[in-house]
């Protein structure tokens, strides 16, 4: 397990382990989600929108438009 000091100024430092573990670089995104019982789950955001394009299959069937689907 590692751990880290959180600074007067409301800064800490990833240990190198877990950076090194979870591929981090400078300027990389870090989100927190806390949890209502305390727990706090830290993210890496490695991922852009364009990374997920073509994730998502065309539905087969009839295309309708914008303009059918306001009828």
């Amino acid at each position: 397990m590692s751990e880290s000091t959180l600074t007067s100024k409301g800064q800490m430092t990833v240990p190198k382990d877990v950076r090194d573990q979870l591929g981090l670089q400078p300027k990389d995104v870090m989100t927190f989600t806390v949890l209502p019982d305390g727990t706090v789950i830290m993210r890496a955001k490695k991922r852009k929108l364009l990374d997920l394009a073509g994730v998502l299959q065309v539905p087969k069937g009839k295309r309708v438009s914008l303009a059918q689907m306001k009828r």
